[in-house]
């Protein structure tokens, strides 16, 4: 890897760092930039979910206050997101590398997706908690989770196992609905989530896929996405939203063409 492309990527990571951290969909820049780069669709998947484990956990570090009386449901919720990422990595070391790559751009789709409908899901999250909070109503306790809650984390963890991408909104938008709490709250719980889901997917891409992992692209996310997770939890919230979510968007549309025209070429 020469000097350029380690850069890009390094700047790369930094970005998804960074937003993940925030919003969420990091991969929807790092990846798109990997595929960019030439790298096959389930290398840069699986070089790209290791990378971005110490972005994750930076993350996770920095929301720790908004944690405080959530361990309880964190602990109802973490196997799920644990099994979920198993099944998903499974899913992606088993299936031939062709079924991912004709998968991977409607993934994409729906990954941009939540991304461009993220503002108008947020509201919706926060009326709804705003309304709560007027009627009063008492925050769920852990005995009263709702099994639609539990089935959606662990469907979202094997959508994250599987692509990695846009997990973060997709878990937000779910613990919005199903609990009380402010956005800052969901975005807390989103982050460790989103580790277990991504610490578990390494380990089985270390045991069963060794020879698809790139070092040197996993430890260049790592260094920067790092950095990015602290930026994200101290100064990332005074990034302009439409910014972010206009990058996140050009890139994946970047990723998209790509891939589309490697599948026509192919």
């Amino acid at each position: 890897m020469d000097l350029l492309r380690a850069g890009i990527v390094l700047l790369a990571g930094l970005w998804a760092g960074t937003i993940n951290t925030i919003v969420g969909s990091g991969t929807l820049v790092t990846f798109p930039v990997l595929v960019t780069l030439g790298y096959a669709p389930v290398v840069a998947t699986i070089s790209n979910a290791m990378g971005l484990i110490a972005g994750s956990a930076a993350g996770s570090w920095g929301y720790r206050r908004e944690l405080k009386g959530l361990g309880p449901t964190l602990a109802r919720l973490l196997p799920l997101s644990i099994a979920g990422g198993i099944a998903g990595a499974a899913l992606l070391l088993n299936l031939p590398p062709t079924v991912f790559e004709s998968v991977a751009p409607f993934l994409i789709v729906i990954a941009l997706g939540f991304v461009v409908l993220q503002p108008k899901l947020q509201r919706a999250v926060r009326a709804r908690t705003e309304k709560r909070a007027a009627a009063g109503t008492v925050p769920l306790r852990s005995s009263e989770h709702p099994l639609a809650l539990f089935l959606l984390v662990f469907f979202a963890g094997v959508y994250g196992g599987y692509f990695v991408a846009a997990q973060g909104i997709l878990l937000v938008g779910i613990l919005g609905v199903f609990l009380s709490g402010t956005m800052q709250n969901a975005n807390a719980m989103k982050n460790i989530l989103v580790l277990a889901v991504n610490t578990i997917a390494a380990i089985s891409y270390m045991i069963f896929a060794f020879d698809q992992i790139v070092w040197p692209v996993v430890a260049l996310i790592a260094i920067s996405s790092l950095v990015g997770g602290f930026l994200g939890a101290k100064v990332g919230r005074r990034l302009p939203p439409l910014l972010l979510r206009s990058i996140i968007v050009a890139l994946g549309l970047v990723a998209l063409v790509v891939m589309v025209a490697n599948l026509v070429n192919g």
